[in-house]
């Protein structure tokens, strides 16, 4: 099986970044092929990996495995010189759990420290309640080209929103220490969000933004306002560029 997805900014231009998505439950490389376009369409160097196994009773042998996927995703960038910096790990669902547990474990001792993190869509400790796929659909997006994209790739397995994360795993996320910069993202309709806990964690880290996307559901990188979260993400990308100072500062508006 193809071990991940690549998307190249437009001829010419230089590489402003690395960016390494990690999918959630269920989710496959497709998942993520609008997101890792328009991100790349900035000039930043986009590979969707697979999502994280954390199916075993080992969460730490399961987590070491996956930063050795991560590292190898990372270095296999290149292609000449270095990995093109900075480097920023996205992750999704379950996959945001994942990364952000590897950075928050012994202080985050990962091969390659990444620059920053994008979370989005960190889900609470209970599993969802979807009984159908309509169900699950509905929990995840309400924009039909997305729907379209998870019901027709036929390695999506549905039904992945019904395994509950390792408790283990959502401790290591909100109580660990990661000193990277981090982006929260997450939809004022996502059904398995713990909003208060997100709003804490976020307080909790030195370096964190908290952003809520109005109208969106669980698979909040792909629902109807996908267009505005990955403006999100390029917003932070390039405010991580300039050393955590915003390029843009509104000074007077009437919205």
């Amino acid at each position: 099986m193809t071990q991940y997805s690549d998307y190249y900014g437009p001829e010419g231009l230089r590489t402003r970044g690395t960016v390494i998505v990690v999918p959630g439950r269920g989710e496959t490389h497709a998942t993520y092929a609008r997101f890792g376009r328009r991100l790349a369409a900035d000039a930043y160097r986009v590979r969707v990996i697979n999502g994280p196994d954390l199916a075993t009773e080992d969460l730490g042998a399961s987590l070491d495995g996956f930063a050795a996927q991560v590292a190898d995703a990372v270095e296999s960038t290149v292609s000449e010189g270095d990995v093109v910096q900075p480097v920023v790990l996205v992750g999704a669902d379950s996959g945001a759990a994942a990364v952000a547990a590897l950075l928050g474990r012994a202080g985050g001792s990962a091969a390659r420290q990444p620059d920053a993190l994008v979370l989005a869509g960190l889900p609470r400790r209970a599993a969802g309640a979807a009984e159908t796929w309509d169900d699950e659909l509905a929990i995840r997006t309400s924009c039909p080209a997305h729907r379209g994209v998870l019901t027709e790739d036929p390695q999506v397995r549905r039904g992945a929103l019904d395994d509950a994360l390792p408790d283990a795993l959502l401790t290591a996320v909100h109580d660990g220490d990661v000193d990277v910069p981090v982006l929260l993202l997450v939809g004022d309709a996502d059904p398995l969000a713990d909003h208060e806990v997100l709003a804490r964690t976020a307080k909790s880290l030195p370096r964190a933004r908290l952003s809520v996307v109005h109208g969106a559901h669980h698979d909040v990188l792909n629902d109807l306002q996908h267009r505005s979260a990955a403006a999100e993400v390029v917003s932070f990308l390039e405010t991580l560029r300039n050393e955590l100072r915003p390029v843009v500062t509104v000074r007077s508006s009437a919205w």
